[in-house]
């Protein structure tokens, strides 16, 4: 992998990591184009670039990670469903991930539903605070998530508004939900390659690379964070909706086409 192909990947991870659009599908897409094999690296830099993405949603919102104990155990009761399961069907879901067509199916999917969440689900109560039934309700819905090409934006931002949470509210907490979610995949996927001394090779012959994935994948995800809170509280989800059912068909089609995108 060169610099610039990169800073290409990380420019998607910044963009889509936070937009209910598939950052998978959207790897899928990009490596496909630039023709790059799924070497080991390639594998570690789309997972440790997290890292970045996940830093600007701390530094977007600062103020909010330093305040009362309670955020914290919100933000731990939403995070065990998929602490959990993620955990025990680590390999399971490592394997769907290898499904280019189960990606595309999910894109198409839930671009449909999509087009209806404004209608179904945008009935946001006087009471917004996120409680501790929210939040595990919200955590449920991140589990959702764990079939590549859902997206875990779209599933929980759906789950908080399904609790009577507005847009902008529902957003912000997945956006807060990211952060041990991310951290805790990334960190297990990060932990497993420093235990073998392969891995540890790996990442320190190429450690120019991940520190520019990574600030690259910051910049661009504080650009997308600011810039979807606004859209999504003056638009809805109807945009993204057409969106994923366009990327998802480009990519049935190209499957269709015989065209190999095994890349993941």
């Amino acid at each position: 992998m060169g610099i610039w192909e990169a800073i290409i990947i990380a420019i998607v991870e910044g963009l889509t990591e936070f937009l209910p659009v598939s950052s998978t599908g959207h790897m899928i897409i990009a490596q496909g184009l630039l023709g790059m094999e799924s070497t080991e690296f390639v594998k570690a830099f789309t997972v440790n670039i997290q890292f970045g993405a996940i830093l600007s949603v701390i530094v977007l919102y600062w103020k909010r990670f330093f305040q009362t104990v309670d955020f914290y155990i919100k933000l731990l009761i939403a995070f065990i469903p998929a602490g959990i399961i993620g955990f025990l069907a680590s390999d399971y879901i490592d394997a769907m991930l290898e499904s280019v067509f189960v990606v595309a199916l999910m894109l198409v999917f839930g671009g449909f539903l999509m087009l209806g969440v404004d209608k179904w689900f945008n009935k946001p109560t006087e009471n917004q605070e996120m409680n501790w039934k929210r939040a595990l309700k919200v955590g449920f819905f991140q589990c959702i998530a764990m079939i590549p090409g859902v997206s875990r934006s779209m599933a929980t931002i759906v789950g908080g508004m399904t609790t009577g949470l507005s847009r902008k509210n529902a957003a912000e907490f997945s956006f807060f939900l990211a952060v041990p979610t991310m951290a805790a995949a990334g960190g297990y996927k990060l932990l497993k390659l420093l235990l073998e001394p392969e891995g540890q090779a790996l990442l320190a012959d190429n450690l120019t690379t991940l520190l520019i994935g990574n600030a690259v994948a910051f910049v661009v995800a504080m650009a997308a964070i600011k810039f979807f809170i606004g859209f999504l509280t003056k638009y809805g989800f109807i945009a993204f909706g057409y969106y994923r059912i366009v990327v998802g068909a480009l990519l049935l089609v190209l499957l269709a086409m015989g065209v190999d995108l095994s890349v993941m």
